[in-house]
């Protein structure tokens, strides 16, 4: 995944949305190889989008599904590092737009697993991604996946668990309403490290949003900085992996609250 990163920056570096909600990457339906980000979680994403399997000996879970159609890529990912896709017992998400949620579905179905998510992220996930609250929302867009069954009881600070393993929810609102990062530590050996998959923070819309005319949500968005800059976060993950390579949490959302404030500031103009 990340030799394919530098043919990928001029698309990826600002997602899709940045020009066009619907506008396709077709990168992002291509193979990455798998690999360790630390002990006991792997990235078993697609080209350009992650998604994150944290084992045990009790059982997976997994965040996010990258983009509709990708299960099978993910799947064989996850059996190319030794573990069966049917022992994954929990798929989590950071935000239900098509490339992070879309295969979710499908992975539910082949691994059995049970989808968990806010309130407000369920609510997106069960129109299928299209959610008339999301900044980047168009009528009729062509992003729309399949449904499928979805708990909306993740909150701020719920603890998930599968076995030993124990995830801790932070809700992220901005990028979408019902962004989700998570924490969790994982160790090699007797040294444990905290590990951030902080959500996608920066602002897009559609043609037809102004943030500006929702002052309520742009005062949670700067929230959600706050939030991922104080998390732990020994190494940090995000959607797209590029955009959190190589940064602290703190800067991740330095970036993302300095993108906010200059989308506010063109849209006075």
């Amino acid at each position: 995944m990340r030799r394919a990163l530098p043919l990928l920056t001029g698309l990826i570096a600002l997602p899709a949305f940045a020009a066009s909600p619907t506008a396709p990457v077709p990168a992002w339906s291509e193979p990455a190889t798998p690999h360790v980000i630390y002990g006991n979680a792997y990235q078993v994403g697609t080209k350009g989008l992650s998604s994150i399997l944290i084992t045990s000996p009790q059982g997976h879970i997994l965040i996010d599904g990258t983009w509709t159609g990708n299960a099978t890529l993910i799947e064989a990912n996850i059996r190319k590092l030794g573990f069966r896709v049917r022992d994954i017992k929990l798929i989590l998400n950071s935000h239900a737009h098509h490339d992070h949620a879309g295969a979710i579905g499908q992975l539910a179905k082949d691994s059995g697993a049970t989808v968990r998510a806010t309130a407000a992220g369920a609510k997106a996930m069960r129109l299928g991604g299209q959610d008339p609250d999301d900044p980047q929302y168009v009528a009729g867009s062509k992003d729309a996946y399949p449904v499928f069954p979805v708990k909306g009881d993740i909150t701020d600070g719920t603890v998930v668990t599968v076995g030993p393993l124990k995830l801790t929810a932070h809700i992220s609102p901005g990028h979408t309403p019902g962004g989700t990062s998570w924490t969790w530590d994982s160790c090699e050996g007797s040294t444990c490290k905290h590990i951030a998959y902080a959500d996608s923070l920066f602002a897009f819309s559609s043609d037809t949003y102004r943030y500006s005319d929702h002052p309520a949500y742009v005062a949670e968005y700067r929230k959600t900085f706050d939030r991922v800059a104080a998390l732990p976060c020994d190494i940090l993950v995000t959607p797209h992996p590029e955009q959190g390579e190589g940064k602290t949490c703190a800067a991740y959302a330095q970036s993302g609250r300095d993108k906010l404030e200059q989308k506010l500031k063109d849209e006075t103009k």
